[in-house]
């Protein structure tokens, strides 16, 4: 056996040191394995069938991780059932991410999983620094051959690496980013994890311009351009530059804590008078950027749009008697409020804060007052609230989208159903520039840094704006949003939404509402009503304004 690498028993568990350049695997192998390097496929074994024993998992599993451990791709590969992609993924650990010395130390299998640790030493030009994550891998029976393997994905290696991704040590690709708040406090995606994905974006977009210098890190390149690669361990760091982001500490702080009460929940909050991004949280807090990003039916919350649309073209203000019976159909489609409740003789303002689904479609089709042609929506959209223009937050966002559509999807779309997609920032964005009364594109860092240019959209005129203020209002005080903003300071306004999934048997709740300066929206998937979750995310958000 080569220098510098040994096998021992830990505790009953091995535990595989390999060290050096070379790694000894050959050696390592052999003293594991006995030097037979047809594992499993004897010519007197017939294959076997279902699930793998207790044994297969136990012995599959150390074989595989000795072979890695080792340093030895093609062995590892040849334990897993995706030897093509699964070799080259082992090699660059080994010689991508630099790694001299490699503990990995199995756990105890639950089934067919069987966790581990990985102890390693990353080495470059020099520099060494230890490096230490928890993982696990699954064996399974191979499907012709009937072997016990190793199935193959790449989290096996590490759990943030991506089918793209590739592991790398060297010298860091973008300099150094210390994020603060629009206060200075420091922003990190330790304390404040949804952050974390938009940390490694700005330190992409701005790290250069921010003056910092680059260090020695191991990342994982994600082998895209529009996919920030993501730092695992850094070796020696660089000179940070201090770059300042709109996001309040506060305010994010209570927006992770929020999300977090659900199992995929997003939240987004904004300045109105400003457009600057006090907040974004997700659950769970890595990976998709769900309140920025997300495109999804934002449910009954597109009201706030089509009563805008309503007062604009002529239909109704919100004093105007409206009908709103338990049931409409529009073109052969029927549509009916929740539990078939119907309000007699009430306003638009009662329609509004009751969400009352037959009032805004009754009035606006070929059966109402009059039929509004099915391009009228989203031009609203976009020229009142911005939706559907070219954002420059910052870092990416979803812009929405309120397409043209026809028979029953225009009805479903003035209730935020049929084709509209919106995020939780699209949507706090809509709350906000009623509480402001014009659309200030959202922001996540300043346009100083880049000149980038921000999207336009037209004023509301004063009469609309007081307007649809008083029916969120109404829906803040005493309607379907009471509830939830009962511990909200005035002056307040909301409107609750929830958005029916194919696939899903519970509606997607949403919420949005404004509190002072402060506008926030938020979504929560399979969460009822609106009121129900997305309510309490967004009532937690503005309380701490």
């Amino acid at each position: 056996m080569r220098s510098g690498v040994k096998v021992t028993i830990v505790g009953g568990i091995f535990v595989v040191v390999a060290s050096g350049v070379g790694y000894g695997g050959y050696n390592l192998w052999n003293g594991v394995t006995g030097g037979d390097s047809d594992i499993g496929t004897r010519s007197d074994d017939a294959p076997r069938t279902g699930p793998v024993t207790n044994e297969e998992v136990t012995t599959t599993a150390g074989e595989f991780l000795t072979a890695w451990a080792a340093g030895e791709s093609d062995k590892a590969a040849q334990l897993t059932n995706d030897p093509v992609a699964a070799g080259p993924a082992v090699l660059a650990y080994r010689e991508g991410a630099a790694v001299s010395q490699a503990t990995i130390t199995p756990g105890t299998p639950v089934g067919a999983k069987v966790p581990f640790t990985v102890k390693a030493t990353v080495t470059y030009e020099g520099v060494s620094k230890p490096w230490s994550y928890a993982s696990e891998l699954t064996v399974v029976r191979g499907e012709s051959t009937g072997r016990p393997l190793v199935r193959w994905l790449p989290t096996v290696l590490h759990p943030k690496l991506t089918a793209d991704g590739t592991l790398r040590t060297g010298v860091a690709k973008t300099a150094s980013v210390k994020a603060v708040d629009h206060d200075g406090k420091e922003l990190t995606a330790e304390k404040y994890p949804s952050l974390g994905p938009i940390l490694d974006e700005l330190r992409k977009r701005y790290g250069a311009k921010a003056g910092g210098t680059t260090g020695i890190e191991t990342w994982i390149d994600s082998g895209s351009t529009t996919v920030p690669d993501t730092t695992v361990l850094v070796l020696t760091k660089g000179r940070p530059g201090t770059l300042k982001t709109t996001i309040d500490a506060d305010v994010q702080a209570a927006a992770e804590k929020a999300v977090k009460a659900y199992g995929t929940a997003a939240v987004a909050a904004i300045e109105p008078s400003t457009g600057a991004i006090r907040a974004v949280a997700n659950s769970p807090a890595a990976g998709f950027n769900t309140a920025f990003l997300g495109r999804q039916a934002p449910g009954s919350t597109m009201k706030i749009v089509t009563a805008t649309m309503m007062m604009q073209q002529g239909l109704a203000m919100p004093g105007s008697r409206v009908e709103c019976p338990p049931d409409v159909t529009w073109k052969g489609v029927p549509f009916h409020n929740l539990a078939h409740f119907k309000i007699d003789g009430g306003t638009l303002t009662d329609a509004f804060r009751r969400s009352c689904n037959t009032a805004f479609i009754k009035a606006l089709g070929p059966l109402g007052e009059r039929d509004v042609e099915d391009t009228v929506l989203g031009t609203t959209a976009t020229r009142s609230f911005g939706i559907g223009l070219n954002w420059q937050v910052g870092v990416p966002a979803a812009d929405g989208s309120v397409p043209e559509s026809s028979g029953g999807e225009t009805a479903a779309s003035y209730i935020g159903q049929g084709k509209i997609t919106m995020s939780a920032l699209n949507v706090a964005s809509l709350s906000a520039t009623a509480k402001n009364g014009g659309f200030l594109q959202p922001y996540l860092v300043a346009r100083s840094l880049d000149d980038r240019e921000f999207a336009k959209a037209d004023r509301l005129s004063p009469e609309i704006a007081r307007g649809l203020r008083g029916m969120m209002t109404a829906a803040a005080t005493n309607g379907t949003a009471a509830e939830a903003m009962a511990g909200v300071s005035s002056p307040k306004g909301a409107k609750t939404g929830s958005a029916e999934v194919d696939d899903q048997s519970t509606s997607n709740s949403w919420f949005t509402g404004y509190s002072g300066d402060l506008a926030a929206a938020s979504v929560v998937e399979s969460g009822g009503h609106g009121g129900d979750s997305a309510g309490k995310v967004v009532a937690a958000v503005l309380r701490a304004g």
